[in-house]
């Protein structure tokens, strides 16, 4: 009788999820978010008294979730950075984001027991609900209805994309998975790591440009400067921030004529196929095109593709502290 009524509740709740969703593929849109740096909350977890010790409350970034007392079964979808956080905390979801119809080598390590649940922009309710989550770490980005309906299978935590919530984003993890410490470690190390590495370079690097630059379907992006890598070269090293840098708003497209102009000393070059799948030759012809011959990072080596896998997000703890081990030694030559 149990197990018969296990079965109709399963059956009422994806008649609900199919009927919100319409048959309608869901496109996730950025959502309006004002987070920032003085908010960040420091995650707290206690026992629900209301509901006795089934139950523990999670405070993130101001909100409070109700969750399971354990929370072993993580879904994590179109939250890349809680992907990348779960490198660090060695944390493995039972459902996490496909890249191409497949799970990429930078997340092999956590996704050897893992099942797809769609694509970074198109989660798989169906396949979410069937796994049975404890909770869904979502994309910030998702629009609402997208997070209502992951919250009709279960409590649904939108997993910020804002680079100045790194840290915080890191304790929610550890605080689902029992990792606290060992979040709390690697806060620690990186900022540790960080204060030796501006010990190394001093002031080498005063009056030098240094510009991060990703390629995407054959064009060259620039970010503010609290977005992408960036916030490692120029809030955590102190380098000067590049004029074009500090007037963008939002990922922004610059020509290589533009490019040419700004003339940075050093280049980090992020370039991924899967973003330039009609261009495939995109870095390659960047590399030899005469404009970029004669900027000064092409001109003396000092223009580095790579240096940390290209589906890094850039402001995760995982980006953070991959990108400041391989820059600090480039930024030296």
């Amino acid at each position: 009788m149990k197990s018969m009524k296990f079965t109709l509740g399963l059956i009422v709740v994806m008649a609900m999820i199919l009927s919100a969703c319409g048959g309608e593929k869901e496109e996730a849109k950025p959502v309006v978010n004002n987070e920032s740096s003085s908010n960040v909350a420091t995650n707290e977890s206690s026992a629900d008294n209301a509901s006795g010790a089934d139950t523990k409350v999670v405070t993130y970034l101001d909100q409070e979730y109700t969750l399971p007392a354990k929370t072993d079964r993580i879904v994590i979808t179109g939250a890349v950075e809680a992907m990348e956080d779960s490198i660090v905390l060695e944390v493995n979801p039972v459902g996490a984001i496909t890249f191409s119809g497949k799970f990429p080598p930078l997340f092999e390590s956590i996704t050897k027991g893992a099942q797809s649940i769609g694509e970074k922009l198109e989660p798989n309710y169906e396949t979410i609900l069937s796994l049975k989550p404890d909770v869904i770490l979502a994309s910030s980005k998702f629009k609402p209805e997208v997070i209502e309906q992951l919250s009709k299978i279960a409590t649904t935590i939108p997993y910020s994309h804002i680079s100045t919530n790194w840290e915080s984003n890191l304790r929610l993890l550890g605080e689902l998975s029992g990792k606290q410490e060992q979040a709390e470690q690697e806060i620690t190390k990186y900022k540790s790591d960080l204060e030796a590495s501006k010990s190394q370079i001093g002031d080498s690097l005063k009056d030098k440009s240094v510009v991060a630059l990703r390629i995407r379907e054959g064009e060259l992006y620039i970010y503010p400067e609290a977005v992408f890598f960036n916030p490692v070269l120029y809030e955590d090293l102190g380098i000067a921030v590049p004029a074009e840098v500090k007037a963008a708003k939002a990922q922004e497209l610059v020509s290589k004529e533009k490019f040419a102009e700004m003339n940075p000393d050093y280049v980090f070059i992020q370039f991924s196929p899967d973003e330039n799948r009609d261009t495939p030759n995109a870095l390659e012809e960047l590399q030899n095109d005469p404009i970029m011959k004669n900027i000064s990072a092409f001109k003396n080596d000092h223009a580095f593709v790579n240096v940390v896998d290209p589906l890094a997000q850039g402001g995760t703890a995982y980006s953070k502290i991959e990108f400041l081990k391989q820059a600090i030694n480039l930024l030296n030559q």
